[in-house]
Parts: structure tokens; sequence; C-alpha cells
């Protein structure tokens, strides 16, 4: 079923104007591909940086042709080119490197995420290009950071999902890992690579020196791992999959109803379970030496989950959720992108706003987070045609200075990217 009422979706009209967001004039250079390298630029898109995609000739960016299509346009491409500029080079001919090279001289920050080495075959690398703009900022993602042993394998999020531990983490423990249903790894590095800039460019601030900010996929993927590492080297813990739930974190799980569906409840810190309880007509559930404390749950998990389940199966959806909430429980639906669509929070926060283009109409999709009180982020316009705005590009970073070395390249015959 396709959903074509967006009627409480906050609208946004294309705004090609200069941003007023806390990055404005900004200039970001990405030369990366697919979702690492561009995610981190959507980032800095959305807070008003002037990102501008350097693909190749020809079909450009994979992401082009990734996801879902609609009207011959990926609306995966939609999203993660959203607020970007669009030009085009040919990075294996002189035309196009010199042409990359004069705008990273103008760059504050440039986004890669190749493998590493790559830009320096092509003599754009940081070192080469920071003789010529010493405030350069190199953001380089990659799947294993840019040394040690396995710097120069191919490396993808999932690869690095799995090398940073949450590939094993996930699924049911009677079956293989799972995969997350989106690529958490790739955008948890492009956070990250986004982070680093503003801190590389804090630090330029105070030394007017730019550097390298060196992303690997698996160390984003490992930097959220919590204890992991701790609990195996002290205490000789592996964390295994457990599916719904966290090992001695009750009661936290998912809970039937009688109508078919599932809520999450999660009541474990102990004066949270005791106004569960009171919500289930069991106060003394909570005062009972096998339930009242942290541990002594974490203890009897599933006996108290079971216990739960028996009461949450009597209750609808709806009453079920107006009782905790009544109750100050946390709880709350499994949400779909169409329940997303029809939550009235999320329409009071405008956490889905509707972006107008021009070969598909409105295309609802996720706002700017986080959300700032005085310089708020905004999506201005979706991912654009290939090399749309070469022109204006060249004209504004280049102007005056454009030579003959810095027009654009016609498109290579293999049709390669770096």
């Amino acid at each position: 079923m396709v959903c074509n009422h967006f009627d409480d979706v906050e609208d946004v009209t294309m705004d090609p104007t200069p941003s007023a967001g806390p990055l404005a004039g900004l200039r970001v250079l990405e030369l990366g591909q697919l979702i690492a390298g561009p995610y981190c630029g959507q980032v800095l898109a959305d807070f008003g940086a002037d990102v501008v995609k350097l693909e190749a000739p020809g079909p450009g960016d994979p992401m082009r042709k990734w996801g879902t299509i609609q009207r011959g346009k990926s609306l995966s491409w939609a999203v993660i080119a959203r607020n970007k500029r669009c030009i085009s080079a040919d990075l294996h001919s002189a035309d196009g490197r010199a042409l990359a090279a004069d705008l990273i001289a103008r760059a504050d920050v440039v986004i890669e995420n190749f493998r590493p080495g790559t830009l320096e075959r092509l003599e754009i690398g940081y070192e080469a290009m920071a003789e010529r703009n010493g405030r350069v900022i190199y953001v380089r993602l990659s799947g294993y950071g840019q040394y040690g042993p396995y710097a120069n394998r191919a490396g993808y999020g999932s690869i690095g999902e799995a090398m940073g531990g949450l590939r094993y983490l996930t699924g049911e423990p009677d079956r293989p890992p799972s995969r997350i249903g989106v690529s958490i790894g790739d955008e948890l590095a492009g956070l990250n690579g986004a982070l680093g800039a503003l801190l590389a460019l804090r630090a330029r601030e105070k030394t007017g020196r730019g550097q390298v900010v060196d992303v690997s996929i698996y160390e984003s993927v490992l930097a959220v791992s919590e204890a992991l590492i701790s609990e195996y080297a002290l205490a000789g813990v592996t964390r295994e999959r457990t599916g719904p739930v966290l090992p001695h974190v009750a009661p936290s799980n998912l809970y039937p109803t009688a109508d078919g569906e599932h809520v999450v409840i999660a009541a474990n810190q102990d004066t949270v379970f005791r106004r569960l309880a009171a919500a289930m007509d069991t106060r003394e559930l909570a005062t009972s030496p096998e339930y009242a404390t942290h541990i002594a749950r974490g203890e009897r998990q599933a006996e108290l989950d079971a216990l739960i389940s028996d009461w949450t199966r009597t209750q609808n959806t709806d009453a079920l959720l107006a009782r905790l909430e009544d109750h100050g429980v946390p709880a709350g639906r499994l949400y779909r992108a169409a329940d997303m669509l029809a939550d009235p929070h999320f329409r009071a926060r405008s956490s889905i706003v509707s972006v107008d283009d021009p070969t598909l109409g409105p295309i609802p999709m996720q706002n700017v987070t986080p959300q700032l009180s005085a310089t708020p982020g905004r999506v201005r316009w979706p991912g654009g045609a290939h090399a749309a705005d070469q022109a204006a590009v060249l004209a504004d970073w280049l102007g005056d200075q454009m030579a003959p070395s810095t027009a654009p390249s016609a498109p290579g015959a293999d049709g390669k990217t770096a």
C-alpha cells in the first residue's frame, strides 16, 4: 500500500538561497560515494554548509540507483544528497584532477571515503593539498582507517559492523547473527566524520592549520559497544545474542496485547517498576524480595516477563498504553513508516518534512536533528540531478580565478570512479 496523503506533514519549498544555519559559509567538497562519506556531508549540509558533491561523469554516485526507485529517481538519493550542490569531474583525467585541486585549494573541509591511498595516487591527497591550502581539513572515512595492517583492504559497512562487534550481538540466541535493517555502520562513521570535522574546525581557530580526521567504520561501531571489551578482559564475560532483551535488565521487553500487537515496556528502574506494579494492580510485586530490586528482577527476568505478558494479553493496545501512561511507565508501539506519518508528536515537532522535488513532487523524509533553538538546520532541497550545479559552483568557488584547467571535463570513456 502506497501512502499518497501527507496533509499533516510540514511542507518545505525548495530554497536555493544561501543558508542561515550555523555552518553557513563553510565550504565542503564531498568526494565520497554510497553512504559513509555522503552521510557525513548530509549532516554538514543540513546545518548550512555549502556541500559540493563531486561525482564521476556518466552515472555518478551509485546511490543514484540504489534503494526504491520512483520515476527513475532513487528515494535514498533524495535524502542522502539533500542540501548539496552537484558537479562532475573525471578524477582519472588531468583536467578533472586539476579541477578537484582548485576546489580543494578553496575548501574548508574535504570528505572522502575511498580506499586509503586513492587520493594520493591521484595527487590530491592531504599532504599534497595542504601545501596549497594549509587550512584544509580532510575527513577520511574507510573500513579500517588510514593505517594499520588492514588499512588497504576493501571495507563496507557490514564488515565494519561485524568487526566492531555489533553483528555478533544482533538477533536471537538460537540463530545465526542478523543484520540491523539500515546501514548503521556507515551512518555511525558519517556522524563521527561530521563530529571530527567540527572538532578540527575548532582546533583550526587556535592553530590556523587544518588536519586529517581519520574515521574507520569498525571503530565507529566499537565506540558504541558500551563495556563489551572491559567485561571480557576483566570478568571473562562474552556478550551473546539475547533477542529483544538485555540480560539482567528487567522488565524491558516486547509484550503481547489482546489485539495481536506488541508493545515495548521499559520499567527496569526500581521506582518505575513500582509504578508498573500499580498499573497491573499487583503492588505486592514491587515489595516482594523476588522483584523489589534491579538485581533481583534481573535474576528472574524470564519469569517476570511471563507475568507481565499474562497481564498485557488481557489488554487492547490503546487501552494498555493509556493505562501505562497514566502511571508514568515508559511504553510504546513498534513504529513503522505509516505510524510515523500519522503520529501527532512527529507532526508537532516537524520530525518529518515534505520536500518538493521537480521529478517526484512532495517527498516526505526525516527532518534535521538535533534541533537548535536559535540557528536551526533545515532541508532546503532534495538530492539533485547529476552535475546540475556545475556552472554555479565554479563561479562561486573559483570566480575570476577559473583557468582553462578548471572547466568541466567530458565524461570518461570508461566512466570510472576513483
